[in-house]
């Protein structure tokens, strides 16, 4: 079993930021395999549990606020035994270029907070990411920036990122080494 987090921040207010570009990712394959992610209270998540070419999978949008997010991963993880090898999280990176990916099998926070919570709660930086630039090249704070909306511009760029993060998505649940993917999509974009 196959667990896929999109990080961001619950409702409305949040909906179209920078920040729950994670939650995009998780909304769009949900689209695509024609589901719905429902809240459970027991992990303060929206999840959905479902199959994607035979093979099960969770699909999940933490309602914990992007600095908790890891409160409910583990409390999925442990509900559910899925190993941390079979974790995929999505989330935003500000170091990047808008639309720009980085996948990665494992690794630290980066400076991001809802990273940092996760590998806490985990105890383990060994889980793969795939990492959505949303730049950062304007000069106001960095909380402003990440909790604003994208320009229409950068929306535009986006759809490849969203795109290729679904495919990304699609050949981890069929176990597709995860070195092949990365070879695959860390140099298309």
């Amino acid at each position: 079993m196959k667990l896929v987090v999109g990080l961001g921040n619950p409702g409305l207010k949040y909906q179209k930021t920078r920040h729950n570009i994670g939650f995009k990712v998780i909304d769009e394959v949900l689209r695509l395999i024609g589901s719905q992610a429902k809240f459970d209270s027991k992990f303060n998540a929206e999840i959905c549990l479902t199959q994607l070419n035979g093979e099960k999978l969770i699909l999940a949008k933490p309602s914990t606020f992007m600095n908790l997010s890891g409160e409910a991963i583990s409390k999925i993880i442990k509900y559910y035994d899925v190993d941390i090898k079979d974790l995929l999280v999505i989330v935003d990176d500000v170091n990047l270029e808008t639309g720009k990916l980085r996948l990665r099998e494992f690794g630290g926070h980066g400076g991001h907070n809802g990273l940092r919570n996760i590998i806490g709660l985990l105890h383990s930086e060994d889980f793969k990411r795939v990492r959505i630039g949303i730049d950062n090249s304007v000069s106001i704070p960095l909380d402003q920036y990440v909790l604003g909306q994208f320009t229409p511009e950068q929306l535009i760029t986006l759809q490849k990122a969203v795109k290729f993060s679904t495919e990304i998505i699609e050949l981890f649940v069929q176990n597709t080494p995860f070195t092949d993917i990365m070879t695959k999509y860390n140099t298309q974009t």
